[in-house]
């Protein structure tokens, strides 16, 4: 059976599900293709709101050749020659998939053509396309954001499904209970449409007709859970045991779930920003050349794209695990941010200000200020903070040899105020 939801893909802008704010009457969209004139676009939304259905619609619409490529398997060599056959035809459309896994020199193949107009891109993303698509692509497209399908869409293209798998498949779905489906699919109508798929499986007998309640639905979805779903809970699960792994110093668990998230398809810039994260909040001044490792993880996955990415981030998971770890950094900023919030917005002390003005100089401004670098050892003991909280500790050291010297330097100025 062809899946359900390539079966009711929709043809038109009139039976496309959701979206309203870009294809509603006197939307963005539906006037760009009224009008005949497409900006290139990025649609970036999560899985399953239309963001393929809505290029191949634009393409029909308009009666123009369509090229599709997906970022997953396709690479420089493959977009050129779309570009070299966008030549000869008249306003192409090229939708790439999944844009977001280009790299940058990928990315880069995609500017000439866009610029001079030889094709008008329309890419499609999960992920904030202001991370994921270089500056210069970027600032010659359109971004529009697509939304997850609500409730009262969901109820609509269920109704449409049941119609259809009567119709056309002599399957009737009976459809005593939907909870369970719309908080499952969550908005992704691919999901819904797999859902109900998976429920004619329990259509048995010559009548074909099933009765959906919550429980039936929920055990059929369990018995059919894959290992890995990247957009739903087990995404969070698996991303929470890859950091929490890493935080408890244990390399084979991290890259563990490493393999566990590549091997489902995780995007490898969503796992290398969460240990650039990892590296201040876990390892901070306790090992400085962690968050340098980390960034440069980021950039180089952005560059070079799967499957090479793979070794970058192990070579990265590992070293982050086997690091000295310390949470200074997020404790003296939680700690402050608790002070500001309970303090309010507490005045500069007057020997803090600066004083450009002779009026200013004269209120006292700057009156009392000593200068450190005019001192021995580039250092003499005053007052930063505003009276209300002097004397408060922010920043403690942990017992590790970086943050040791920190104490030890902190302790030598500051004699006990840093314990």
């Amino acid at each position: 059976m062809i899946p359900l939801a390539e079966e009711l893909r929709p043809k038109t802008l009139d039976d496309y599900i959701g979206q309203e704010h870009l294809v509603g009457e006197g939307a963005v969209i539906r006037r760009s293709i009224e009008a005949g004139v497409l900006p290139s676009m990025i649609l970036w939304g999560p899985p399953g709101v239309g963001k393929t259905t809505l290029a191949l619609i634009i393409s029909n619409t308009l009666r123009r050749p369509f090229h599709s490529l997906s970022a997953v398997q396709s690479g420089v060599k493959e977009v050129r020659a779309v570009m070299e056959t966008a030549k000869y035809q008249n306003n192409p459309i090229l939708f790439i998939d999944e844009i977001h896994r280009f790299s940058k020199s990928q990315q880069d193949s995609l500017l000439s053509a866009v610029e001079r107009g030889v094709v008008t891109l329309i890419g499609a993303t999960t992920e904030n396309p202001s991370f994921e698509v270089i500056s210069p692509l970027l600032s010659r497209c359109q971004v529009y954001i697509l939304k997850p399908l609500t409730d009262v869409e969901q109820r609509v293209l269920i109704n449409k499904a049941v119609v259809h798998l009567r119709e056309k498949h002599n399957i009737t779905l009976n459809m005593k209970e939907d909870d369970a489906v719309l908080t499952i699919s969550g908005g992704d109508g691919r999901k819904l449409l797999n859902i109900l798929q998976l429920l004619t499986a329990n259509c048995g007998g010559q009548n074909k007709v099933l009765d959906v309640d919550n429980k039936l639905v929920m055990n059929t979805i369990q018995q059919n859970l894959s290992l890995y779903d990247k957009n739903g809970e087990m995404h969070y699960d698996i991303i929470s045991a890859f950091i929490k792994s890493i935080r408890g110093s244990d390399p084979n668990a991290a890259v563990y779930w490493l393999a566990r998230m590549i091997e489902g398809g995780e995007a490898p810039e969503f796992i290398a920003r969460r240990m650039l994260i990892l590296a201040a909040e876990d390892i901070g001044n306790a090992n400085p050349n962690a968050l340098l490792l980390a960034n440069t993880c980021f950039d180089s996955v952005k560059k070079i794209g799967m499957p090479e990415s793979r070794i970058i981030l192990s070579q990265t998971a590992i070293y982050l695990a086997c690091s000295v770890k310390s949470n200074s950094a997020i404790v003296s900023i939680d700690r402050a941010v608790g002070l500001v919030r309970q303090y309010g917005n507490l005045p500069v002390p007057l020997h803090l200000r600066n004083a450009p003005t002779k009026l200013m100089q004269d209120i006292g401004y700057a009156k009392g200020y000593k200068y450190s670098h005019a001192y021995e050892g580039n250092f003499m003991e005053q007052e930063y903070l505003p009276d209300p909280i002097c004397g408060r500790v922010i920043y403690e050291p942990q017992q590790n040899s970086r943050e040791e010297e920190h104490r030890k330097f902190l302790k030598m100025r500051w004699k006990n105020k840093y314990n």
